[in-house]
Order: structure tokens, then C-alpha cells, then sequence
């Protein structure tokens, strides 16, 4: 095969609520942390463990407005999108480098939103969006 492909899906949690950068031209840029997380039973100890892998998302212009207005810190969202390295400068003039996911589609799965909108009786028996690792069923394909 000649050709390349460069594709990220992500099912995650977000760490930080969106951060918002606009431009003169109109455009704006949202950034934000993203957490998934590997869950395993360690064989020899019988322990379970949890890595989470951070990852930092680019969304652009429509797109992060509406990022900014539905979501915030802890909800789940699935994304697609593509890695970037971007290369940049320090204030000590330092050559520093930045790995990005840049986010072309995105499909909502919890916000808080949705969290308020249900019962309290209903809340107790949810999983904690903040928290829970994602399921291998939540897979949307």
C-alpha cells in the first residue's frame, strides 16, 4: 500500500472544561484534555489497575463554539480527528514540541446537561461521568 493515513477515535473524558481562543477574521480555536483509560487485573498480584492516557484536542471555529457551549469538565465524548505536531517556542527560546488530536467529528455521549436534567433517584443508580472508564460496548461502531 503507497498511500498514509492519519486517523485518531478516542472515547474519553474531559479533563478541563473547553478553553477558548478567538480571532480577528472571526475564526476561534477550543483546546482541551482528554482522558481515556486501560483497565487490567495485574495476573501475578490480582490487583486491578487503571492507566489513563491524556491526550490534548483542537477544535475549530463552529465546531468549538458548540463544544463550549454543550460540554464541560467530566463529560464523555467520542471523537475523531487526526495527530499534530506542532513545534513552537518558549519564553527561554527553547524549541518546544505539542502532540494535538485535531478534532473533525465529535457525537456527544454525556454531558452534564444530561446529568441535571434526570431524577435523584435516577442519579444513584448512574455511573459517575467523571470518573468511569470507558466500556469496550460503548464502541460507536
Amino acid at each position: 500500500m503507497s498511500g498514509t493515513l492519519n486517523k485518531v477515535m478516542l472515547i474519553g473524558h474531559l479533563g478541563d472544561d473547553i478553553k477558548m481562543h478567538y480571532f480577528d477574521g472571526g475564526g476561534s480555536i477550543g483546546r482541551f484534555p482528554l482522558a481515556t483509560n486501560e483497565t487490567y487485573t495485574n495476573k501475578s498480584s490480582g490487583e486491578k489497575v487503571t492507566n489513563t492516557e491524556w491526550h490534548n484536542l483542537v477544535v475549530r471555529n463552529k465546531a468549538a463554539e458548540i463544544c463550549e457551549k454543550y460540554l464541560s469538565k467530566g463529560d464523555r465524548i467520542y471523537v475523531e480527528g487526526r495527530i499534530k505536531t506542532r513545534k513552537w517556542s518558549g519564553e527561554d527560546g527553547v524549541d518546544r514540541y505539542s502532540t494535538e488530536i485535531n478534532v473533525n467529528e465529535f457525537t456527544f455521549l454525556t454531558t452534564k446537561k444530561d446529568v441535571s436534567q434526570t431524577s435523584p433517584s435516577d442519579l444513584a443508580s448512574k455511573t459517575d461521568v467523571k470518573t468511569a472508564p470507558p466500556e469496550k460496548d460503548d464502541l460507536p461502531f
